[in-house]
């Protein structure tokens, strides 16, 4: 390690005095101008985890769905999975460093996960379109050359794009092409050979109305568009010319605050989808001939997926394991429709994509959406291997072509991380295949009324949780007043976590009613206020 260069970089990416960031689920995120230098360190630790795996190692800058002034980083592990959790605190420790203790902190970094300093490392950037992210880019190229990394910079991608190319490389091409070009062949490959049989070829099914959240979204989107046959007709709407990222538009907008997004006119019963700022999420909704805005959430959308998957499982005859994974903000409604109409098992995990990831891992077909709309299905290498052999050998028609259908499935599906262009086109490819409309679709079960809410408190680390987040351990006499909470309502049920960033906790409630949702949801956060620390004036209803 060329410690003169270290000292001479990293005085050129300055911590802010008194800053203190830590790596979360969303990897580090704030405001703009104080990542400077996290960017400058974090390229100095795609270095070293490149070093420790022997593997590509991706960092993409962005803050997803967050306001364009703010920015972030994450990094991206080789099979294009999150960054493993031991290395998160590496990352905490080394963005938090003094510059005078840098050295210092990498050494033991170096000791800690047994990094050879002689070995080779290879870094894929990509960033998305804040104005600030080409520079914090350029931040994260400086870190990675000090320590003598190669690295590719892929420029503008979306967020999922980015998880893709970094899977190709270290799987040496199997997954795919490391390339945008590769990613738009295989998915539009896929896409085109499921359509082929469907039999709705009726105009008004193709037409698709995409809110692009003012983002990446929109410029990839026209990039792939000479890859769809004709009859499928997208309108990106939010395209980023002439407002800012995810301003009153939007995936989660739309989620949290039920209503369409600004810029896009919608008339009765079209279908409509909004991606997120980095195009990893992905929400669908309409409005009824009465005027009433529907919104079909993550949970509609796994549970659209999973009646699809079932059906092709089945008639392949293959003793799969398949599973869905949620996690408590899932509606009651969606999960009782999984379990008893489609006799498919559910699991509920802790909120945070890696948690429902890991737990998808364990069946040969795991589906996971978390309700705001992130989320995508996990086929195990035996049931692809498996899948991809019936195509070639099976004699029996029905099950060979149930067989093809599950190939494309796991061609057009982004397995690495939730992707709004993937889902979007899983989504209309099951409509068509099926005949379905939207409203057809959200026909499927009526969500409970819920209510989310938050309270600040003066130390979120009073509240422990158990149960996949469903249950609190402290402070004491908490879970046993929201038990009683409950009892007063029909199909009710509440909790309480944690917010992951920020001083505040945060609730859900659902009932039979909204009216009964908001009380509950009321009530739950005076107990919260009153035992937890509240700050401030009490909640009011």
């Amino acid at each position: 390690m060329d410690s003169e260069a270290l000292r001479k970089y990293s005085a050129l990416h300055p911590k802010p005095a008194g800053l203190s960031l830590q790596y979360g689920t969303a990897g580090f995120r704030t405001k703009a101008e104080r990542l400077d230098h996290v960017m400058f360190r974090m390229g100095l630790l795609a270095v070293l985890r490149s070093k420790a795996v022997a593997a590509t190692i991706g960092i993409m800058v962005t803050a997803s769905h967050n306001p364009e002034e703010d920015n972030g980083v994450k990094l991206v592990d080789p099979l294009g999975e999150m960054l493993h959790p031991s290395w998160e605190e590496y990352a905490t420790q080394l963005a938090n460093a003094e510059e005078q203790e840098l050295q210092k902190v990498i050494t033991e970094i170096c000791q800690k996960a047994a990094v050879d300093l002689h070995k080779d490392a290879s870094v894929f950037i990509g960033r998305d379109t804040r104005p600030s992210s080409e520079k914090l880019s350029q931040s994260v190229i400086d870190g990675i050359q000090v320590l003598g990394g190669q690295y590719h910079d892929y420029g503008l991608v979306m967020t999922p794009q980015l998880h893709y190319v970094v899977c190709c490389q270290n799987t040496q091409g199997q997954y795919g092409k490391a390339t945008l070009e590769g990613y738009y062949e295989k998915l539009s490959k896929a896409f085109m050979e499921l359509i082929k049989k469907s039999h709705s070829s009726g105009e008004s099914q193709r037409h698709l109305k995409i809110d692009c959240a003012n983002g990446i979204g929109a410029l990839k989107l026209s990039e792939m568009k000479p890859y769809f046959p004709q009859e499928v007709l997208i309108h990106i709407y939010n395209d980023g010319t002439k407002d800012k990222l995810n301003h009153l538009c939007g995936a989660d907008f739309v989620k949290v605050h039920q209503n369409p997004p600004r810029g896009l006119d919608m008339k009765a019963n079209e279908r409509c989808c909004s991606f997120d700022g980095d195009a990893d999420r992905i929400v669908y909704y309409y409005k009824d001939t009465a005027g009433h805005f529907h919104l079909i959430d993550g949970d509609k959308i796994a549970t659209l997926i999973s009646i699809f998957l079932k059906e092709l499982l089945t008639k392949v005859k293959q003793n799969f394991r398949m599973g869905v994974v949620q996690t408590a903000y899932a509606n009651g409604n969606s999960t009782r429709y999984l379990q008893e109409t489609l006799k498919v098992p559910v699991h509920c995990v802790k909120t945070g994509v890696k948690h429902l990831h890991h737990k998808a891992q364990e069946f040969d077909v795991g589906v996971y959406f978390e309700a705001n709309g992130h989320g995508t299905v996990l086929f195990s290498k035996a049931a692809e291997t498996k899948i991809r052999q019936l195509v070639k050998e099976e004699k029996d028609d029905e099950k060979r072509e149930a067989a093809k259908m599950l190939e494309n499935m796991i061609d057009l599906i982004n397995q690495t991380v939730g992707d709004a262009v993937s889902d979007m086109l899983v989504i209309e490819a099951i409509l068509a295949l099926k005949g379905l409309t939207v409203q057809q679709w959200d026909a499927l079960y009526t969500d409970l009324p819920n209510r989310l809410l938050k309270v600040q408190v003066t130390d979120r680390r009073v509240i422990d949780t158990t149960d996949a987040e469903r249950r609190a351990l402290t402070p004491p006499g908490l879970q046993e007043k929201i038990d009683s909470l409950v009892k007063k309502y029909k199909l009710s049920r509440a909790f309480v976590r944690p917010s992951g960033t920020e001083d505040v906790v945060r609730i859900y409630a659902e009932a039979d009613t909204q009216e009964n949702a908001d009380a509950l949801a009321h009530e739950v956060s005076l107990a919260v206020f009153h035992l937890a620390g509240g700050k401030g004036a009490p909640p009011q209803p």
